[in-house]
Formats: structure tokens, sequence, C-alpha cells
């Protein structure tokens, strides 16, 4: 419950509903839900975070009631868990997608999370409020918040999260490395956020602030003063006589005199010597995080905020477009298709929320054109014309790279050409940031491999030349359509329609089988290829085949050599198969729209040190132990866990409940033999839902297993124009001897130097160096700059290269018009979160090939509902 004391000025409209609700527990601040296998019961930094970015986003939503919809009332939401999931059903509509919400909820997490790992931020007591700096704590929190505000407005929203997940990271160990609970305090700080006036009442240098305590649990080590103070940690600063430690184990500062701590961070009095305190610090970091989402609220506007969030089920409409003469036809389906997609869900919650477009031709590309405005947009994509250029080939990957660095996480991007890619050499590298931003890339193609003839050609190309658009198009789960100008604008419909409807790849195995269960509607098969027949079969036998027009089961629709059959709904759930006879090797697609889905990713376990937790990465690394964690999303509040199937599986692994099971985040080892060796592997969710319905999800990207770990970090903050920016660099092996080439690369094309060109690692081993980016006086304000750094064998090896990827700002500064931050006139009072699980997983694995778009790759990885975690394999 909100304290009676807190200023009615820092609360909104709907407080005065509010005020009955009460605080869920909490007892910790470690980083994220690794954290509890350290201390059981616990709250973290991602459970303080998430439950006010849901606790914001409600008030948000009872407040801007829903286009066409009834206005959500706050009584629905009492005595419930609060769900993203349900949410999102009662505002945008029953089976409406939260998935890019929590995705964005899970970018700021893990960046809240990495500020106790990364060399940059763990050790530095002013982002922490550590050692009696907590003046220079407030100027880097105000800082960071600043720094979010204007990465948003900018709309790089990717670099704004994590901006926010460090502000937040600061403001929530201020609750708990301070001694303001133990001051009595019933509300947060008044000035952490809204820093007109200084800091007061600090203890000072010579000011004694504990008591020696020799025990783990210090109760009793503060003196009896009203001063604010914090502990000290590690030996940097170093602890001056008289000052509390921050405490526990790892903390080397706690066995000098006075010994103990002050820290809340944890239940474990092995780590917070105050840990009986942690329920109050956790109520105020969380009333704190509130006031922080509000604030940003209040700054960016409901719109901004949204965005900022994901705060929607849309996706966004993203475009690369060849430009060269022979392209009419294809620039004007792209321009057909956007006008549908833009009018068909304008004023609906499928509206699209951001939109890019990047020409390209040769030898240039871009500018990219970027805007949150559909008629913008629309306007700047009726402009585009094919002019010149006309022969072959053109810088296609170079203007896919620009959109992917623009381009929203889980986003759609549609491709239209005719011509191979000149830039070929960036075929990796776009790979990686396809998987980096999680973006799937469709190529619309109106050039076949075996045609000889076409537009110009300044020399005789190779049939293999489009071979780089299929190795994106598989790294990013999405696909290479050929087709001719004639069909383009039918093929472009059907394809554009999919972003809509968030449609999954469910072909599981091989022969092509597919399962359709109770939660999905809408399937569609796409066959796409030189066919000379198909069938595709239901579970209670009914067959349609490829006669074009209403069947049995479906409609279906010829262009060329693409097909598709939209199936009736509701689909009979069971195995369904599909059968194609072809010449060469077709490509099948079974694609649907489903409330039922996951994110997923990877982290390696921190379990030395005072924060235990997980360390976020991008993708796992040859022999270094490694955590797949998974979210469900579409579970909502629904009932409780079915049955388990009976029976071992070769090469099982169980996936876990982590944190409250509610929330759907499940966590599983990956096993050595998947991790000896770098190489690609697949994701699929496959078990029963609460009524033993069977369930079948697919990810819609594989992944891959890198060789090396690679880590870059720069500086806080932006860049301003005329300034060298000291980048930060690390890479380690632990899977054997390395000799590896690195190459850096900056975008737009910035003076980027290194000191490590080639370095030879053996097993467990690691090597620094530094980069220098040099930002001209002439670079634009609010522009965004990728730095990449590509490690590489430097023998002949099929082992992919290691990349990693840094996204900057480049701001110029402005004079600070005010130093006060409004504070906003929206709620801080939380709602209550109690539930029970609606659903348990576990991890299989096994050894084989995927079918459909995977088939080849060496891994199948697939996750089954287990009530039990039993009877596992080998």
């Amino acid at each position: 419950m909100i304290p009676a004391d807190v200023p009615l000025s820092h609360l909104g409209p709907s407080v005065l509903l509010l005020l009955q609700l009460l605080l869920p527990p909490a007892s910790a601040f470690f980083p994220n839900i690794w954290s509890l296998l350290a201390a059981p019961g616990s709250i973290t930094h991602q459970d303080l975070t998430e439950e006010a970015a849901l606790n914001v986003t409600l008030h948000l939503f009872l407040e801007q009631p829903p286009p066409g919809r009834p206005p959500l009332h706050l009584e629905d939401f009492l005595g419930r868990t609060l769900l993203a999931d349900d949410l999102f059903a009662a505002y945008f509509g029953p089976g409406s997608p939260s998935r890019r919400f929590r995705a964005a909820l899970g970018e700021v997490s893990r960046a809240n999370a990495a500020q106790d790992f990364l060399p940059t931020s763990k050790n530095d007591p002013d982002l922490h409020f550590d050692a009696e700096r907590l003046g220079q704590g407030r100027t880097r929190l105000v800082e960071a918040l600043r720094e979010t505000v204007v990465a948003a407005k900018a709309l790089d929203y990717t670099l704004a999260r994590q901006r926010l997940g460090a502000a937040l990271h600061a403001l929530q160990d201020f609750y708990s490395h301070s001694n303001w609970v133990e001051l009595g305090k019933q509300q947060p700080h008044p000035h952490l956020l809204w820093p007109r006036q200084e800091l007061r009442s600090l203890a000072q240098v010579g000011d004694p602030t504990c008591s020696d305590c020799e025990e783990l649990s210090c109760p009793g080590n503060l003196l009896g003063f009203t001063l604010l103070t914090s502990g000290y940690f590690g030996t940097h600063p170093s602890k001056p006589p008289g000052k509390c430690s921050h405490g526990g184990h790892f903390d080397q500062s706690s066995s000098q005199p006075p010994r103990g701590g002050i820290n809340k961070d944890s239940t474990s009095p092995g780590f917070s010597p105050h840990h009986m305190l942690h329920p109050q610090a956790a109520k105020l970091a969380l009333l704190a995080s509130i006031q922080a989402f509000n604030l940003l609220r209040s700054r960016l506007g409901d719109r901004g905020f949204s965005r900022l969030l994901d705060i929607t089920p849309a996706s966004s409409l993203s475009f690369v477009l060849d430009t060269t003469g022979s392209m009419g036809e294809e620039i004007n389906a792209a321009k057909i298709q956007a006008r549908h997609i833009v009018e068909q869900r304008r004023g609906t919650p499928m509206e699209p929320t951001h939109y890019v477009l990047v020409p390209f031709h040769d030898p240039g590309f871009g500018p990219v054109f970027t805007t949150s405005d559909p008629d913008n947009f629309w306007q700047q994509l009726n402009e585009m014309h094919a002019l010149g250029g006309g022969d072959e080939p053109e810088m296609c990957l170079s203007a896919l790279e620009l959109a992917l660095l623009h381009t929203p996480p889980l986003s759609d991007i549609f491709v239209f050409t005719d011509a191979s890619p000149k830039d070929a050499f960036l075929t990796n590298r776009v790979e990686s940031l396809t998987q980096e931003r999680r973006c799937r890339v469709t190529f619309l193609v109106t050039e076949d491999p075996s045609r000889a003839q076409g537009r110009a050609r300044r020399e005789v190309l190779s049939p293999l030349r489009f071979e780089p658009y299929e190795a994106v198009a598989l790294a990013s789960g999405g696909e290479v359509i050929f087709t001719e100008d004639q069909y383009i604008r039918d093929v472009a419909a059907i394809v554009g329609d999919s972003i809509a409807d968030l449609p999954r790849v469910v072909v599981a195995e091989r022969p092509l089988v597919f399962r359709v269960d109770g939660l999905l509607q809408n399937v569609t098969v796409r066959i796409h290829g030189e066919v000379s027949s198909f069938w595709i079969r239901n579970p209670a036998g009914v067959s349609q085949s490829q006669e074009e027009g209403e069947g049995p089961l479906g409609h279906t629709r010829r262009f060329g050599r693409f097909w598709m059959v939209s199936m009736n709904d509701p689909p009979q759930s069971g195995t369904w198969e599909i059968q194609v006879t072809a010449k060469g090797t077709p490509r099948v697609r079974v694609q649907a729209q489903t409330s039922l889905d996951f994110l997923f990713h990877f982290g390696i376990p921190m379990e030395d040190g005072p924060h235990p937790g997980l360390y976020p990465l991008t993708q796992p690394v040859a022999g270094l132990q490694t955590q797949l964690l998974v979210e469900v999303t579409g579970m909502g509040s629904r009932g409780n866990p079915g049955g388990v199937p009976q029976g071992a599986e070769l090469g099982q692994v169980p996936l876990e409940p982590r944190g409250p099971p509610e929330r759907g985040l499940l966590a599983a080892s990956l096993p050595p033999t998947l991790l000896s060796t770098s190489g690609p592997f697949s994701l699929e969710l496959v078990g029963q839902d609460g009524v033993g319905r069977g369930l079948h999800r697919a990810a819609p990207q594989p992944c891959a297993v890198v060789p090396v770990l690679l880590e870059l970090s720069g500086p806080p903050g932006f860049l301003a124009p005329g300034t060298t920016a000291p980048l930060s660099l690390r890479i380690a092996s632990f899977s054997g001897p390395q000799d590896l080439h690195l190459r850096t690369s900056a975008k737009p094309n910035f003076a980027l130097t290194s000191n490590l060109s080639r370095v030879h690692l053996e097993q467990n081993e690691s090597a620094s160096g530094r980069l220098w980016l040099e930002v001209p006086d002439t670079a634009a304000s609010d522009s965004v700059v990728m730095v990449t750094v590509t490690a590489k064998n430097g023998e002949p090896s099929t082992m992919p290269p290691t990349h990693a990827f840094l996204r900057l700002l480049v701001r110029a500064p402005a004079p600070q018009v005010s130093d006060q931050l409004p504070a906003p006139a929206y709620s801080t009072d939380p709602v209550l979160n109690t539930s029970h699980p609606a659903f348990h997983f576990s991890t299989l694995v096994t050894q084989g090939e995927a079918g459909g778009e995977l088939a080849g790759h060496p891994w199948w990885i697939t996750f089954g509902v287990m009530l039990l975690l039993l009877g596992l394999g080998p």
C-alpha cells in the first residue's frame, strides 16, 4: 500500500482507487532470475523493473481507453496476477500478442543486470551509490535518464532501453546500498529524480557511521545518527576509518574494521548483512522505479513512451528497394502493398508503429528514411522511381545492413530486387546482425538464377550469385522468393499480409509434417519451386491436391511457381502431412496466427561474485557453460498444468521454472555435446497445455554456437562531434587454440583504429584491446553509429566468424535550460500480484535434422511440457 505520507503531487487521478492495493512481497536486489539460486525467495532487479513497467502500463491503459473497445476498469485487475498477456488481451482484444512488449522489457532488464557484470560498470561506485558517492551517483542517474529521453526522441529505442536499464539499476541500488531505509523513510527520496535541490544531510569523510560487527547478520551496526551514508565495497576507493562496508563474503572491505556491512541486496545474510530490511528497501525501490517510468512517460508523451516499451501488438514496416531502371514493376508492387498495409491497419492495434525505407542501386545505397507517421512514409515511398543503373550486381546487403541498424527488433524486413549483391563480402556480418536484432528478412527477387535473359550485366555472373540472399534469409528465419514481373504484386501482397499476424514456422521434421493445436488459426501453407504436384492431408485423412480454388481443406492460389493454400478455420488439431513432387528442392513454409509463443536468450552463470546472476549473451560460445532462458508468452492466466507424457527421451535436458511460475520464465543448461564445437542449431517448443492439448511452436530463427566470446563496450553517454571515443574489446576462447584475425568497421564510415589486429589464444585464454572512434565535426546530431568487430580464424576453417556490435548515438552538447526534470502527474501506486502456474516445460534435445527451411542443421532442440522432470535420458 502506498504510505500515507506520499505527497499527493506525485500521484495521479487513479491513485484514490489504488490506495487500497498492497505491494507484492519483496526480498532482494540481485541482477536477475538466475540469482534466485543463491538467495531463494528473493526479488531481483529484473523483478522490480518488470513489475514497475507493468504497473505504469496498466495506468496508461486505464487513462487512455482503447479506440472502439470498452474502457478498462481497475477492479477487474484486483486480486489477480498482473501479466502482460492479460493486459494486452483486455486492452487490444483477445489473442493480441504481448511478445514485442515483453521483449522490450527483456532488453531493459538485461541492461539493468549487466551493470553488475560489465567491466566498465561493475566496480564504479558512482553507478551503484556506493562509497558515500551519493551526489555523484545522483548526477549519473539523472544523466542516464536524460540519455534515455534523447535516444528515444532520436528513435533509437534499443539504445534508449540500454540507458534506461542502467538508470533503473542505480536507482534501485540506492535503497539497498544506502541507509535511507534504516533512517525510517517511508517514501522514495524526493530529489533523486528531480534534482533541483542538492542532497542534504550527507555524512562527511570524517563522520563515523558504523560499529564493528563480526556476525553475518548486522542489524545494529549503524551508529545513532541522521546523516545519509552508503557502504564501501572492495578496495577502490579504500574505506576510511569508521565507515560502513557494503558487506558480504565477496566484499574485501568488510574484513577491515568496522567489519560487517549494510547492504539489503538479498535474503541471504552471507551476501547481505541487513537482509532483514530488504522488504522495505524493495518496496521503496519499486515505488521509485514507477516514478522513473512515469517521468519518462511525461517527457516522451504516451505515444513516445509506448514506443520505448513497444506497448503494441503490431510490428514495424521496413522496405529495402532496388531503384535501378529495371525495377519499375517491383517498386510499384512495393507501393501498392505498403499502401494496403497502412490503410488496412490504420487506427487499429495492428497499425505499424515504425516505418523504415532504404533505397539502393550501384554504386550507392541509402539514405535511410525513418518515421512513425504513415502518411510521411507513404509520401516518401511514392516519390521512389526506377532511375538509371540497369546493370547487375547492386549494393543490396549494404542497404539491408543500414535498414537493420534502424529497424526495431522482432521486425520483418522486405527486400525488393532483381539483382544479385555486389557486396557479398558482407554476408556473414549481415547474418549475425539479423540474429542480434531478431529481425526476419524476406527477399522478393524477380530474377531466377536459372534464367539467361534479364537486365544488362557488366560481367558473366555465377548461377550461385544469389546464395548470399539465401544465407541471410536462412539466418534470419526469412526466405528468398523468386518470381516474375507479372506476379510480383500478388506475391508481395501474400507475403506482406503475414506481418500483421506474427506468423510462426511450424514445419517440424522430415518428412514434411506439421502439427496444429487449438490455439492456431489462419493456417497457411506456401510452396515455392518447380512443382508438378502436391497434396496436403489433415489428421482425419482428408486430402487436398494442387488444383486451384476451393477444396475440402481450404483455398488454393497459384502465381507462377508460388503456391499458397489458406486452410479453413478452425483447422483440425493434430498432425498434418504435406507431400510435394518437384524438380529440385521445393520450399515449403507453414505459418499461422497464434497467441502462444516464446522468447529466448542465452547467458553465462556468474556465481562466484557479490552479485550472482546470468550475464546475457546473443549466442552461445563453444566450450563455455551456457544457459538457455525461455519466456513463454500468451499463457495469460489459463488453468492448471496438464498431464505428462510418459517415457524418457534421448538427450533430454530439463527446462525448469525460474522466478514466479506465472511469468513463464524457464531455464536449461545447453548440453556439452552441443557446445563442444561451433555450428547452427534450432529451437522448438513442444508439449501440452493445461487441458492436455498438444502445442508446437518453432523459434523464427536458427541459432549458432560461435567459436569465441567477443565483448565490445564503449563510454557511457553520447558521442560529441569533434571528439575521439575510446572503446574496449575483450576476446576469449574456451574450446581450444584459436589463431584469429580481427577486423573493425563503423557505419557511417568514421575513422576507427585498434591496437589489436591479430591474436593467438589457447583454451581458456583471453586478450584485451582498445579501439578509438573519431567522430568528425560534421557528424549529424541524433545519428546512430554502429561499430562492428569481426573475429575470423586466420587459417582456412569451416568455423563461422564471430561478430560484436555496439550502437552509439552522436549528440551535439546543448546548454542546460534547467536541471529540473518535471515530476509526472501519474500514479506511483502498484498493483498486487498473486497467481498460480499455468504451464510447466522441460527441454528435449535430440540429434537429427530439421525439416523445411532448416534442413541440414546438426541439432534440433525441442521443449516438452513436463509436470515432473523424471526419467531423463543420457
